[in-house]
Formats: structure tokens, sequence, C-alpha cells
């Protein structure tokens, strides 16, 4: 089944799930975060199969989220570190697993605690106004033309 692009769309959002929104492509990104860097261990972490982790690790590195570094030359190994857009994908993570832990946890709790080092907390992503800090709220939010959007739409 071939997936539609929506590399080109005049929407953010659909040209983020267009890179990173595949399963398979979030669950490596969340790896790389967790500090996974062999392909071994990101396929013995996830259990997927060799060629579409080749492919997912291929395309983030030709996208700029991760990139290898040669760790073995005979035979050649490379390792794959998080760029600045990489890491820029964190916050998303840590949103989807907020999200999870309110709506997709049993009574056994969530499987995973993120722990800020800053502040030596335990905690959740929150998502909030760049500019007054207030938690965004689906309700109080609306969309509008940004100067990127197309005049002929």
């Amino acid at each position: 089944m071939t997936r539609t692009s929506t590399a080109d769309w005049p929407c953010t959002i659909a040209r983020t799930v267009d890179l990173i929104g595949e399963g398979w492509t979030l669950l490596v990104m969340r790896q790389a975060c967790l500090g996974t860097r062999r392909f071994e261990d990101f396929q013995r972490e996830l259990g997927i199969g060799r060629n579409i982790l080749t492919l997912r690790l291929n395309r983030l590195v030709d996208e700029g989220l991760l990139r290898r570094e040669e760790y073995q030359q005979r035979p050649v190994r490379h390792e794959y570190r998080l760029t600045d857009k990489g890491r820029d994908v964190y916050p998303v993570l840590a949103a989807m697993a907020a999200f999870g832990e309110k709506w997709l946890v049993g009574d056994e709790g969530t499987p995973l605690l993120l722990h800020h080092t800053t502040c030596d907390h335990d905690m959740h992503g929150v998502v909030a106004c760049s500019e007054c800090g207030e938690a965004l709220d689906v309700r109080r939010v609306r969309a509008r033309p940004g100067p990127g959007y197309p005049t002929t739409r």
C-alpha cells in the first residue's frame, strides 16, 4: 500500500506527519531519545525487521534527524546519533506519552516514567502557549493563515 505524501501540504502538521508520523519511525525516534545508537540494539528493542529498520534509519539520516558515526572499520559499522533536529522531536514524544498516561494506562500504571534531571522530579510533558505559558486547550486556540499559506486556496 502506497502512502500519500503530505510533505508539500500547506500545513506543518501534515508535513511533520509525512516525516515522522509512521509508527516505526516514531518508535525508532523514541529509542534514539532513550539512548539507543546501534542497529542491532534498535532491532532488539523494537523487534523490527532489518529491512524496515534500514529504511527508517536511512530516511531519518537523509532528513537530518539522525547522523551516522562510524564506530568500527572492519566490518564498517555505524552508530546513529540524534542531531539538533532529531532532539526537537522529543517534546512531541513526551506529549504523546502524557496522552497515553492519561488515556491508555490501566490499573498497573505507566510503564515508563519521565524524570527531569534539572529539577530532579518525575514529570509529564505539557504543551503550553509560547507567549503566556498556559497549557493548550483546543477550545482556546484557533488557526489562521500564516505568511506561508498559499494565496490560491
